[in-house]
């Protein structure tokens, strides 16, 4: 496995890191496109909260005893608790291709804003978006170099789902001719079993699948069948949708905790339709907000506010 190159991150004089990693390839063209926002804002505190409470906060409920749970839960500030919010794909390299021809990465930008919204509305002050430029590959190292250069709690990374170009069908919209595949919907978490914190990892994504079921939405059960070839998925939780996807750079090489959300199919036409829609994005960015909360405070999502 060839040695990861942590790129270079700026480091203003106050303490703060602004970051939007940098690629000097040229903007590729797209029929649809929003504008890229200002350069995210990733606070570095410049007190440290002690690595004990950090660890105790991310743990989990899993294995620990009822007095551990309080432990954790007095631990946990959701004012200082640090959320990634990865921006899946770039402006270059802007993944998928929707059924309507627009691009998946415009998709997870508004997605992701939204989620941004709710968690700190909820009093997730440190929550924060990712975003980076450049080509697939590279950028995949560069937001792994920014999630890592923080002592952040998650990485929560945002996509939208198409399927292989076997199952493509052709169509035309709005005079354009384009691609489609019905056959294929839901929403999918993946975790890596090579991430250092595994165990957390699946912890959250179980939390996360809960909450995508109980707000009244399916996972995509295609990815552990045959038919996917090499884009087949061990599905570890049945139940919620939980699959490995142990290469995945993202989720293999973060030094946190790290979950993959596919929110939903955008190649297929009706959901497209919902994951472009505000409603779908409330609904999303509820569940992710309320995982979050369970994750942070265990005896929260166990006992309910105090």
């Amino acid at each position: 496995m060839a040695a990861l190159v942590l790129l270079p991150i700026e480091v203003s004089a106050a303490g703060w890191l602004s970051y939007v990693a940098k690629s000097p390839s040229k903007q590729g063209k797209s029929s649809k496109r929003v504008a890229t926002p200002r350069p995210t804002i990733l606070a570095i505190p410049g007190k440290e909260p002690k690595r004990r409470a950090v660890k105790l906060a991310a743990l989990g409920p899993a294995g620990l005893i009822p007095s551990d749970l309080e432990t954790v839960a007095t631990k946990c500030d959701p004012s200082k608790f640090r959320i990634v919010i990865d921006v899946g794909h770039t402006p270059e390299s802007e993944g998928a291709i929707s059924a309507r021809n627009v691009a998946e990465f415009v998709f997870n930008l508004r997605l992701g804003q939204r989620i941004e919204e709710k968690l700190k509305a909820e009093g997730f002050a440190e929550a924060r978006l990712l975003l980076t430029q450049g080509k697939a590959r590279s950028s995949l190292f560069r937001r792994v170099a920014a999630a890592n250069n923080l002592p952040a709690n998650l990485f929560l990374s945002i996509h939208h789902d198409s399927v292989p170009n076997s199952f493509l069908e052709n169509w035309e919209f709005e005079g354009k001719k384009s691609h489609f595949s019905d056959r294929f919907s839901g929403y999918s978490v993946f975790v890596s079993r090579k991430n250092p914190g595994f165990e957390t990892s699946l912890w959250f994504a179980k939390l996360l699948g809960k909450e995508m079921k109980a707000q009244g939405l399916q996972y995509a059960q295609q990815y552990n069948q045959p038919i996917m070839g090499r884009y087949r998925h061990p599905l570890l939780v049945k139940e919620t949708g939980i699959y490995s996807y142990d290469e995945l750079v993202v989720l293999r090489s973060t030094r946190m905790p790290a979950v993959l959300l596919e929110a939903g199919s955008i190649i297929n036409r009706d959901e497209e339709l919902n994951m472009d829609s505000p409603e779908r994005r409330d609904i999303i960015s509820s569940g992710v907000t309320a995982a979050v909360k369970e994750f942070c405070e265990p005896r929260w999502g166990t006992l309910g506010p105090l």
